[in-house]
């Protein structure tokens, strides 16, 4: 099943059940309001759900409309809670060099708490400062749980998944660092996240929804020019223990979102990046400096993601300018 939240002047938008090939949409708010309501009652309202996607998707919806990535915000505009994931060991040690930092020795996942009071729309334009902050995109999946009680086991928290969804996690490079050092986490170097127009249920992705893991491809583009593809199959910790660690001293409340950081290959000098910071890196290991910019104002960043034999994107696109200015 796939569902979007459509703008319509409310925090949280309404819900929209979302037809396969992202051809067509119709209203669920008879369902639920919007999607976070459908989320606090999935196994009450999720069967009405599926049945009106089966109609959708046979032809048999009087009202669907066709659908409009413009007129689509996040799918939960605001969440409850965002936990975003380190889960490609290749991101992490390319960091590791753009950064010059030690290794980071654990055996548990790497895992921060973000903003969420606010995810940006999938067409939205997004504001920064300045550009001297070193403005990046970070192409992830992540994924939508039902409440997950304190002490839940990596076997079980697979079945708390309700929802995967496409982000593009904002990064501003030159602040990064400095935070690091303090040791309190991020705040200023970590903006509001966009979100794709659509959200679907794992069952959904079929063989793409692997031990935990959204086994597709992120295609980037930075101004119309390819900047990576990237096969998110190198995650090291599938999203059942990301859900696992996170719960392990609390209870996680439905509607967290879990984002698996930045999408990474080994292969990364054939598949490119989803990041500038990586690239920026691997320039720094094959050349001794840093070649690529970070971005502009004015420019313009696509991701979508795709599974082999797929004619459609999974998700829809991100697809966004960034400009200068505050945010109301």
């Amino acid at each position: 099943m796939k569902l979007a939240s459509i703008r319509n002047g409310l925090p949280d938008g309404g819900l929209v059940v979302v037809s396969r090939d992202l051809s067509m949409t119709v209203s669920a708010t008879d369902i639920a309001p919007n999607l976070q309501a459908a989320i606090d009652r999935w196994e009450e309202l999720s069967p009405a759900l599926y049945a009106l996607y089966d109609r959708l998707n046979a032809g048999r919806v009087e009202d669907a409309t066709a659908f409009h990535p413009d007129a689509m915000a996040a799918p939960l505009p605001r969440a409850w809670q965002w936990l975003d994931g380190s889960a490609f060991p290749s991101h992490g040690k390319l960091m590791q060099k753009a950064f010059n930092l030690p290794p980071i020795v654990t055996d548990l996942p790497l895992m921060y708490q973000g903003m969420s009071h606010q995810f940006l729309g999938p067409t939205e334009e997004v504001p920064f400062v300045t550009e001297q902050d070193d403005i990046d995109f970070e192409g992830e999946f992540g994924v939508i749980t039902d409440a997950v009680p304190m002490g839940t086991t990596t076997t079980s928290a697979l079945g708390r998944v309700l929802l995967a969804v496409q982000i593009n996690d904002w990064s501003l490079r030159a602040i990064a660092p400095i935070e690091m050092k303090t040791g309190f986490g991020w705040i200023q170097a970590k903006p509001a996240c966009s979100v794709a127009p659509v959200a679907i249920t794992p069952d959904e992705l079929g063989v793409a929804w692997t031990d935990g893991r959204i086994l597709a491809t992120l295609d980037v583009q930075r101004g119309g020019v390819p900047f990576g593809a990237v096969p998110a199959t190198e995650m090291a910790y599938g999203f059942h223990d990301l859900i696992a660690h996170a719960a392990r001293t609390r209870s996680l409340c439905a509607g967290t979102l879990i984002g698996s950081g930045t999408i990474s290959t080994a292969s990364f000098r054939d598949t490119g990046s989803c990041c500038i910071a990586e690239r920026r890196a691997i320039e720094m290991i094959d050349f001794g400096a840093p070649r690529t910019g970070f971005l502009s104002f004015g420019e313009r960043v696509r991701m979508e993601a795709r599974i082999a034999g797929s004619a459609h994107p999974l998700f829809g696109a991100i697809e966004q300018t960034v400009v200068g200015g505050a945010r109301t």
